[in-house]
């Protein structure tokens, strides 16, 4: 259907301040889009000319306002438009419904060409489009933001074949016009364009910004690019990557590069990858294109297929976008895969800076616990050992749920049979898995009471000297909860261990706080330790610690000898606070007086002997 022009005014078929405000709060980031809407526009332009009459040199060109023209104004050669399109540019829009302009048809020319027109309203109050097709007249549309726009067949005036935006900005929105705004947002969005985007400069000619998208190339291409491709990555990282993984995407003609970050992001960092369609910048911190476990890279890439959003700043979450993510997170597994066996000391590299992240995923992935695990470290008994070689030496791999458990038992634990230190976040979770990732693995956690029961008991003939030694010893230590009992242990050195159960560790840290704590606080965990203990002993399960004394240790059998009770009872002491020393556990001011009172008590027995 053919449109009517003429040069009166009449109104458009929305309520365009209504429109204008719904796009600069609802819809855009910010008034800097129009002028990525008006090189999408041109960019649309030129596809379609090259469509319809094949290649050619055309370009978009950029005048930005100076002192003495203070009308911006883009060129393109594209197609251009005739008067019944100019027209019907905004005829697409349909109302000022929040709805209507999320379904806006991005995909169609004019309507694209007409939402760029409304973006440019959050600048300027008046905006003039002078356009010509092949073959036909020339034609000016003028709109206005009180509403109303012309549309005028101009048959005397000899336009190139291309579009003309003009518009003078408000005077509180000049600066997205001037020459430093606009190279700085024209390179930001377009410089990856395959069009030629020129700015006008001082001196009369053009500074063109675009440069070429080394990050999507493939083949012998991007090897000899790689050194751009990592200053690329130099540049957005602030640092240099670790390494680089191209990505490829082939459901969506998706292609890119993926930076391995030199350091271990923050906890609270969330993703951050740049995304471009056809060469324009759709999302600079897009975290949906890559699976989450993706944490440790940052990627650039270039789509022919996704879809972005009304906006044109976020991607469509559609099934495509699905499948690219997939297809792209194959690519990093695939990088793991190749490096493990290419280049081990790089993987090694890689995994000690994401060690926790890394965990954190197997811990609770099964995809990636499949692939991963074999490369993580773990604390042993035996010193730190890599998951891999840990369940090709031990089919039944012995763990502690703590740090504290863990202190305890490390100097007697064999060598040839390590125990897995679970008390670093994640650890115990990933050696739990082990059955399910590792046929014939097994796992058990270590408990302070059956490890006590494991140890050898004395020789039948030494056992009335041994039971006489707990009675004593017991008696010494038992205003501190703490019960004796005698083993004999590897090494021999070792007199003595300090075994305490979750519920004794608890209540030492609960101490602890209690006396650093405000009194408000103090109160409060001085009452849980009072109902902890007084719930125990109604369950007739009150926690004592236990001191492992080792029968083959030479201090620990002359000791058992001794008939001087003031040398045992102070020797039993500094046992029982070597022991804690010696399992890292915090002393209390009991046992700190009882380190001070031993001590200076055998420097006056020394002295008066």
């Amino acid at each position: 259907m053919s449109f009517a022009v003429g040069s009166e005014s009449r109104p458009f078929q929305v309520d365009l301040h209504g429109v204008v405000d719904l796009l600069s709060r609802h819809i855009y980031s910010g008034p800097q889009v129009y002028l990525r809407e008006l090189i999408q526009n041109g960019r649309d332009a030129i596809a379609s000319r090259h469509e319809l009459e094949g290649p050619g040199r055309w370009e978009i060109r950029i005048f930005p306002i100076t002192a003495e023209n203070p009308v911006f104004r883009l060129d393109d050669d594209g197609v251009g438009l005739n008067a019944d399109e100019m027209g019907q540019l905004l005829a697409t829009v349909g109302s000022s419904s929040k709805r209507d302009i999320f379904d806006l048809p991005r995909e169609d020319r004019l309507g694209q060409f007409g939402i760029g027109l409304l973006s440019c309203f959050m600048i300027a109050d008046e905006i003039e489009v002078l356009s010509r097709k092949a073959g036909e007249s020339a034609v000016r549309w003028l709109g206005s933001a009180a509403g109303t726009f012309s549309v005028t067949v101009l048959d005397d005036v000899d336009l190139p074949v291309g579009t003309s935006v003009r518009l003078r900005p408000r005077g509180d929105e000049a600066e997205w016009c001037s020459h430093k705004k606009v190279t700085e947002l024209a390179t930001r969005f377009a410089q990856y364009l395959p069009v030629p985007i020129l700015i006008a400069n001082d001196s009369g000619g053009f500074d063109a910004i675009n440069r070429a998208p080394v990050f999507a190339l493939t083949g012998e291409a991007r090897g000899e690019q790689r050194n751009e491709i990592l200053e690329l990555g130099t540049q957005l990282l602030g640092a240099r990557p670790l390494d680089v993984i191209e990505l490829g995407g082939p459901s969506t003609g998706t292609r890119g590069t993926a930076y391995i970050l030199p350091y271990a992001p923050p906890p609270s960092a969330r993703a951050a990858h740049a995304v471009y369609l056809g060469g324009m910048l759709v999302d600079e911190r897009n975290q949906d294109l890559l699976p989450e476990w993706a944490f440790f890279v940052r990627a650039v890439v270039d789509s022919n297929g996704l879809k972005p959003t009304a906006s044109r700043e976020s991607l469509v979450a559609d099934e495509s976008l699905g499948v690219t993510r997939e297809e792209l997170g194959a690519a990093l597994r695939a990088w793991i895969m190749r490096v493990g066996i290419s280049a081990p000391h790089k993987l090694a590299e890689f995994v000690s800076i994401h060690q926790l992240g890394l965990k954190s995923l197997v811990a609770h992935d099964d995809e990636l616990a499949s692939f991963l695990t074999r490369w993580l470290s773990v604390e042993t008994t035996a010193g730190r050992m890599s998951i891999a070689d840990l369940v090709a030496d031990q089919k039944h791999i012995r763990y502690t749920e703590s740090l504290d458990e863990f202190r305890q038992i490390a100097a007697i634990v064999p060598a040839e049979d390590p125990v897995v230190n679970g008390g670093y976040v994640y650890d115990a979770e990933i050696i739990r898995r082990l059955p399910f990732l590792y046929e014939g693995v097994s796992v058990d956690k270590v408990e302070l009471a059956s490890l006590l029961d494991s140890l050898a008991v004395p020789a039948l003939a030494e056992r009335a000297a041994v039971l006489e030694f707990e009675q004593r010893a017991s008696a010494v230590l038992v205003s501190f909860d703490v019960k004796v009992g005698v083993r004999s242990f590897a090494p021999s050195d070792v007199s003595a261990l300090y075994l305490a159960d979750d519920a004794v560790l608890r209540g030492m840290q609960r101490s602890a706080a209690r006396r650093v704590a405000s009194s408000l606080w103090n109160d409060v965990l001085a009452k849980a330790e009072k109902s902890q203990r007084a719930a125990t002993e109604i369950n007739g399960q009150l926690a004592k610690a236990t001191l492992c004394a080792n029968w083959d240790n030479s201090l620990i059998r002359t000791l058992a000898k001794s008939t001087d009770e003031a040398v045992f009872n102070r020797t039993i002491k500094l046992l029982y606070v070597q022991a804690m020393l010696a399992a890292h556990l915090p002393l209390g001011v009991a046992q700190r007086n009882l380190l001070s009172e031993s001590l200076g008590d055998l420097v006056q027995l020394s002295l008066n002997h």
